[in-house]
């Protein structure tokens, strides 16, 4: 059986909890939506939860206000799960979500309805089902264009880590001969020598370090459609679909990362098309929690038996 309650976040207010006995999950519904808080019974958050108001990186309220309106204050991160759209861009991207959220329970989990974004003119969505006897949810998100005219975006799926842990990312593997079978994208505050990333021939290790002074930020096109992320002697699991040679943004990334002294994101994107009015683009991933999986050096033997044991063999 999926447990479902109210429960009251110390700083988010009222959130809806989903369990199974194995993992537990909260939505936030006052303001968000975020899944806030992914855990396994009786261990610790996985995700991020910005209880210092820390990561809001936009407080200039006056590009805010001109937007969207003085009544839907800033933008603010909160942490966990989020929905977007990309590709990325000030003030649109960064649509106040500081109100009420409708939600459907539904017999596998939550389904948050959201209001339409009046300013983008885009309604956004994400159904959350968890299955009994299973350590994974599946996430469904949807954004349907509300308005006159064709939109052209991309379902962007944020999963924002808490601190201390550490990212595997595999490189893509696909045999091409004389042409290359990877595309990498680095942002300008990128530096290709920064200490909390490791190169690898196989995979790409990102460490979250709360003592670092920069952001780092790059895309990837993956092929194994994961990445996973090692903290508090748990591993996250974030699989998502993706259409080989499929049009995404950023030059092609279906998969980004990004981390600064707060928090670490991982984030998967789906396919950027022309949305019609009417018409709805979706995205669909799961997030794996498994208990007692020590983390891995940057020993890329010592990673390929997690990846045979718990990745590869699970899917």
């Amino acid at each position: 059986m999926i447990e479902q309650r109210e429960v009251v976040h110390q700083k988010f207010g009222k959130c809806i909890a989903l369990s199974n006995g194995i993992i537990e999950v909260w939505v936030t519904v006052d303001l968000g939506p975020r899944v806030i808080h992914f855990s396994r019974i009786g261990g610790e958050n996985i995700l991020f939860e910005d209880l210092k108001d820390e990561e809001n990186q936009y407080k200039n309220k006056e590009v805010f206000y001109e937007a969207f309106g003085e009544d839907m204050d800033v933008f603010h991160i909160y942490g966990g799960h989020r929905l977007w759209a990309a590709p990325e861009a000030l003030p649109r991207t960064y649509y106040p979500g500081n109100g009420p959220v409708p939600y459907e329970l539904t017999r596998t989990g939550i389904r948050l309805l959201c209001d339409e974004q009046r300013w983008t003119q885009q309604k956004m969505e994400i159904e959350i089902v968890m299955e009994k006897d299973s350590d994974k949810i599946d996430l469904y998100h949807k954004i349907t264009n509300t308005g006159a005219w064709p939109q052209e975006f991309a379902p962007w799926c944020l999963t924002v880590l808490s601190q201390g842990g550490k990212e595997v990312i595999p490189m893509p593997t696909r045999k091409t001969g004389l042409l290359h079978n990877r595309k990498l994208t680095l942002w300008e505050y990128t530096k290709m020598n920064d200490p909390r990333v490791y190169w690898g021939d196989r995979y790409i290790t990102l460490v979250q370090d709360n003592k670092a002074d920069t952001a780092f930020k790059i895309g990837i096109d993956s092929e194994a459609c994961w990445a996973a992320y090692f903290n508090h002697g748990d591993m996250l699991i974030k699989r998502f679909d993706a259409v080989q040679d499929g049009r995404y943004p950023d030059e092609g990334m279906n998969f980004e990362t990004f981390t600064n002294e707060f928090i670490l994101e991982m984030e998967s994107l789906g396919e950027l098309k022309v949305v019609q009015p009417g018409e709805t683009s979706c995205h669909h991933e799961s997030l794996q929690l498994i208990g007692g999986v020590p983390c891995p050096s940057d020993q890329e033997d010592e990673i390929d038996k997690i990846v045979e044991q718990y990745i590869e063999t699970d899917r």
